[in-house]
């Protein structure tokens, strides 16, 4: 890529202006690998690589989900080792999100047994600086610096546990248990969004920890480079070695399975209930198709377009009109029949998409995403009904 002027530089990546676009940086990943706060450090042939492949196929998953982050584009086989990102003045911490006890936890709470799960997950903030080993730091304390608001932090939190649960659906598909997850947030510096948070800096193999089959022993991270007591070349081809195999699993991850929700009206007047699902369905990017049918007057079509259906599509959920028809359905195709007269639109919608989600990760983000966003309303709506009214001046009272 066209590189401008270095604008800073970290442990394992450098960031270059991209020239005539200033709000744009490019990230170049670097062939160094370190622990303890770079006290250890070592240089992996091709490490950047791979980390920039691995980053920019995990962002790809999270913006395919409707996450925000500040990837755009880059990372894979013909941009080298660099990235295209939206420039961000990024937040001094590290979030963690923990699916299962292990690292510093176990260590600051030993009547945590180690390896045990953690339900609901664990968000931990911790702050950026090496010369400290970067210390746990508490929601009070950060706003007390001034690091972040507390509707900040609660939206990093809440994206830090969507992201884990994205990338541990990800991850469980392939048989691997992710047991906690580092990420970083920065604030858009322009264009659309201005301001706003957004996952930033890096996810790759140095951000998590991955146990093969939920064993420890068979770990495929950073960890493994952590723990040595020596490290001899072979070591460094074995971290590499393990480095790679993430990266080529991680390239599967990104990948919305084609399905169908089949509308099936029983009759034309039936059409508007299902325009109502088909609406709900589009935050969710579900593909829709509509037939109409009819119970009484034609019960052998509606068999024979149940058939056509399950013939032509992999992946198929039905959701009819009534009762009478949902039956009928039932009783002919294996898959799924939703009777969209037992739910409100909104809530069906959510059900087909769980359905489908069991082996889709980037459907089970945008379902993750929109029960946030959900709750998210219920909040706001809250605090709008029991906001102070107005003074008479037109001030807060």
């Amino acid at each position: 890529m066209n590189k401008g002027l270095e604008v800073a530089r970290g442990k394992t990546k450098i960031l270059f202006e991209r020239p005539g676009q200033p709000e744009v940086l490019i990230v170049q990943a670097t062939d160094s690998i370190t622990a303890g706060d770079g006290a250890r450090r070592h240089e992996i042939s091709g490490k950047g690589r791979i980390a920039a492949k691995t980053t920019a196929r995990v962002f790809r998953l999270l913006n395919l989900c409707g996450l925000p982050t500040h990837y755009l584009s880059g990372g894979e086989d013909d941009d080298d080792n660099e990235m295209l990102v939206r420039r961000c003045t990024m937040i001094p911490l590290e979030v963690v999100a923990r699916g299962t006890a292990a690292g510093s936890l176990v260590r600051r709470k030993p009547s945590i047994p180690r390896g045990s799960m953690i339900v609901p997950r664990m968000v931990e903030f911790f702050l950026k600086d090496d010369a400290n080993h970067d210390p746990l730091i508490e929601a009070d304390q950060i706003v007390a610096r001034g690091i972040a608001s507390p509707n900040e932090i609660a939206m990093m939190g809440e994206v830090a546990r969507i992201t884990f649960e994205i990338l541990a659906h990800a991850w469980r598909r392939r048989e691997t248990l992710l047991v906690d997850l580092k990420i970083e947030f920065g604030r858009l510096i322009g264009g659309e969004g201005r301001g706003n948070l957004v996952i930033a800096d890096v996810i790759d193999n140095d951000s998590w920890r991955i146990w093969p089959q939920g064993r420890e022993e068979q770990m495929l991270d950073k960890q493994v480079y952590r723990n040595l007591s020596d490290v001899t070349p072979a070591d460094l081809d074995r971290v590499r070695e393990n480095y790679e195999k993430v990266a080529e699993i991680v390239g599967t991850f990104p990948t919305l399975r084609p399905a169908m929700v089949a509308l099936i009206a029983d009759g034309k007047q039936a059409l508007p209930l299902l325009d109502s699902v088909m609406r709900a369905l589009l935050p969710l990017g579900m593909q829709t198709l509509r037939r109409v049918v009819s119970t009484e007057m034609t019960p052998a079509f509606v068999v024979q377009i149940a058939q056509l259906l399950d013939a032509t599509f992999p992946r198929l959920v039905y959701v009819a009109s009534g009762p009478q028809l949902a039956a009928m359905l039932g009783g002919t195709t294996p898959a799924p029949v939703f009777d969209a007269t037992e739910f409100e639109p909104d809530e069906l919608a959510l059900a087909l998409a769980k359905t489908l989600a069991l082996d889709d990760t980037v459907l089970f983000g945008r379902t993750l995403l929109v029960q946030a966003n959900a709750r998210s309303a219920v909040v706001a709506a809250d605090a709008q009904l029991n906001a102070p009214p107005p003074a008479p001046n037109g001030n807060v009272a």
